[in-house]
């Protein structure tokens, strides 16, 4: 990889489209299930929840902007992490990645793949060959190239707007609307906070990849001027149509219902249109998620080779390696074997948070950063500063510690098990950083 000076090309409406593009995905099609049973077939707390997470995660864009248009630099999020708290920690930061956030994404999705599969076809015995299934074949075909790769990306966009759109027309035009929106807010019984928390966590898999646009901050004509704008922008389309769907949702069936349900939409649309009707929206909801695990694919495999160019990594040599077609082909095939060991676990809703916790660790570290970097180096010319500083900062920065903390106390078991593997990076960083010395020095003497 080679980090040559970037053409400054991509406009507002380029940026724009990346944020909504990049962060609609299958969270909006399966978490409902987990967030209204969360909140006791209430569905009040849910909807304040997507309210909520949809501000919380324009305070985190406009935040990690900062960090983005002053380090526009290969690698995003872990070289923020190495330039503010050093090499070690920035390893942590991609280490986390490629173990724990990538393959615990793509084997979530494949999980709720098979799910749907299951929902269409009643075959339970197949869902966890299905979902090992998804994930070998997807990465057969990021090994033949990333052109196959960006086929199954626009036909699955394709896919997943004309579902969206279908679901909330039809949704108020043929539901009845009888169903509770906001009242009651929680079910009886069941802590308001501890569940918010993870509401939170369940909706910020939802809106995930809102990260992806602050990599174009060195690509942009005016980051300035328009990162602000196509994140807030962006991120407010998004926050405004999974408003809207979930309310559409309710219009047609109650939360209760929604609660019980593996694949709310597809139930959904089975009422409205009858078993065909709804398996043809399953089969377009198919299509979105397998779009979506490609994307993680290919986008993983990458993250995995950039850090294996350090020669930190175990077998860095072999992970980096480009293979005939132009594509980290070792790197590819290790993502996917990692993925197909966390699909076994077949939990959506597991795998989900535990990839979102992990990340969310460093995700705030970052936040954190860009208050170290404005004490650190005041003189340095920022072509964006978050507006509202430190309001904004520090919003972004509690709303994490909240939900981690929240986590950390509520499923105390996954928190710490997110942690503990994280930490064995720093192992695998001391011998490999001591084996590179090691190897440098005997180069140096030849």
């Amino acid at each position: 990889m080679q980090d040559n000076k970037l053409e400054k090309n991509i406009g507002l409406f380029a940026a724009l489209s990346t944020v909504v593009g990049g962060v609609i995905g299958s969270g909006v099609f399966f978490k409902p299930q987990i967030i209204f049973t969360a909140s006791g077939g209430a569905p009040g707390l849910g909807i304040i929840g997507w309210i909520a997470a949809g501000i919380i995660t324009i305070a985190a864009g406009l935040t990690m902007a900062e960090l983005a248009s002053m380090i526009p630099e290969t690698g995003g999020m872990m070289m923020y992490i190495k330039k503010v708290y050093g090499e070690k920690i920035g390893f942590l930061a991609g280490w986390a990645q490629v173990v724990l956030f990538f393959p615990g994404l793509i084997a979530a999705l494949a999980v709720v793949f098979a799910d749907q599969f299951v929902a269409l076809s009643g075959a339970a015995y197949l869902k966890i060959p299905m979902a090992i299934g998804v994930i070998i074949l997807l990465a057969l075909l990021n090994l033949i190239g990333s052109k196959s790769g960006g086929i199954i990306q626009n036909v699955s966009t394709i896919c997943k707007v004309a579902v969206l759109i279908i679901l909330i027309v039809a949704g108020f035009v043929m539901g009845k609307g009888n169903n509770g929106i906001i009242t009651p807010v929680i079910g009886k019984g069941i802590n308001p906070v501890t569940t918010f928390g993870s509401i939170l966590l369940a909706i910020f898999f939802a809106f995930d990849g809102w990260i992806n646009v602050c990599a174009l901050a060195g690509e942009m004509k005016d980051p300035g001027k328009d990162l602000p704008k196509a994140i807030v922008g962006g991120l407010a389309i998004v926050a405004s149509i999974y408003v809207i769907i979930n309310i559409s949702y309710l219009w047609v069936v109650p939360a209760s219902q929604l609660a019980a349900s593996a694949a709310p939409a597809s139930d959904v649309a089975t009422v409205m249109f009858g078993p065909i009707g709804g398996k043809l929206i399953g089969v377009g909801i198919m299509i979105s998620v397998f779009g979506a695990c490609n994307a993680y694919i290919m986008t993983g495999s990458r993250v995995l080779y950039a850090l294996s160019k350090d020669g930190t990594l175990p077998k860095s040599d072999t992970l980096s390696k480009i293979n005939k077609n132009n594509v980290p082909g070792n790197a590819i095939i290790a993502l996917a074997i990692l993925s197909c060991i966390f699909a076994l676990s077949g939990q959506f809703n597991l795998l989900t948070d535990f990839a979102v916790f992990s990340i969310w660790i460093f995700i705030v570290l970052s936040f954190i950063g860009v208050i170290i970097l404005r004490k650190r180096m005041p003189d340095v010319e920022r072509k964006y500063k978050v507006p509202l500083y430190p309001v904004v900062p520090i919003v972004a920065i509690a709303s994490g510690l909240f939900v981690l903390i929240n986590l950390l106390f509520t499923n105390t078991l996954l928190a710490v098990g997110g942690i503990v593997i994280t930490l064995i990076g720093l192992p695998v960083y001391a011998i490999g950083k001591k084996k590179l010395l090691k190897s440098n020095k005997s180069l140096e003497s030849n």
